[in-house]
This record gives structure tokens, sequence and C-alpha cells, in this order.
């Protein structure tokens, strides 16, 4: 089988996470500076085979898209361009960075280390894609 790749794309920072090859378990697998992320995802498409990528969709409460929603439709058609055999699917991205901000709490994390922005978008992106595998993948 193949991995699915997370992505929680961010205007400075995105983080990225990846399944095991039986798409079972989600890890967070790093924060990349947004203006290097295509080159980083190219050299990780090379080495990993990634068939599907889940890239969030930020909507309101209400159900709207939110301020962020045309820089990130801008990100996945240069992503659809960049990487045509990768099937992108969207998935609704409300409550993660406040899930991700809980999970540091609960792991006992220092204030100081949960002030770690990149360590938040890594797991902001990781429950992006257990929440996937729970809902459609099990």
């Amino acid at each position: 089988m193949s991995r699915i790749l997370a992505i929680d794309y961010g205007s400075k920072r995105t983080g990225l996470a990846v399944t095991d090859d039986l798409q079972l378990i989600a890890s967070g697998l790093t924060t990349v500076e947004t203006p290097q992320l295509m080159g980083y995802l190219q050299r990780y498409f090379a080495a990993e085979n990634v068939s599907t990528v889940l890239i969030g969709e930020p909507k309101q409460m209400n159900g709207l898209p939110s301020q962020s929603a045309p820089i990130i439709e801008a990100f996945v058609t240069q992503f659809a361009q960049q990487f045509p055999d990768k099937k992108v699917v969207r998935v609704d991205e409300r409550f993660t960075s406040k899930m991700a901000t809980q999970t540091l709490i609960d792991s006992g994390l220092r204030k100081k280390q949960r002030q770690n922005k990149a360590l938040l978008d890594e797991v902001a992106a990781t429950i992006l894609l257990q929440d996937y595998l729970v809902r459609f993948k099990i």
C-alpha cells in the first residue's frame, strides 16, 4: 500500500503528518517553512510512496470558508499542477489547532515548550490525518 500525507497549510509554516504503509497509524512528520514546502514535498514524494494528500479546509463555525481560504485554495491549485498524480482530499480543519494545543498540554509539555508553533502545526496535521483515518478508512 501507499502512505497518506496530511498538510496543515499556513502562511509561515506548514505542518505535515503521514501514515505508515498500511494506512493504520498517523504520525507527525515535520513542520516546513511554507516557502520551502513544494521543494520538500518533491523530495519526499521521490523517496516515499504517497498516493493521497489531505489538505485542511478552513471553515468558520457556520460552515462558510474562513479568511484564509483563498490562500489555501491557491496552494491547492499549485499543488495539483505540480503533483497531478496525487489524489487530493480536502478535510475540515476546524478545531485542529485547539485540539493540538490541548494535546500538548495533556502530554505534560511545559508552557515554554508548548509555545513552539512548529510543533503545534505538526500536531494539528496529525490530528487531521488521524480523524480522516477514523472516519473514512477504518
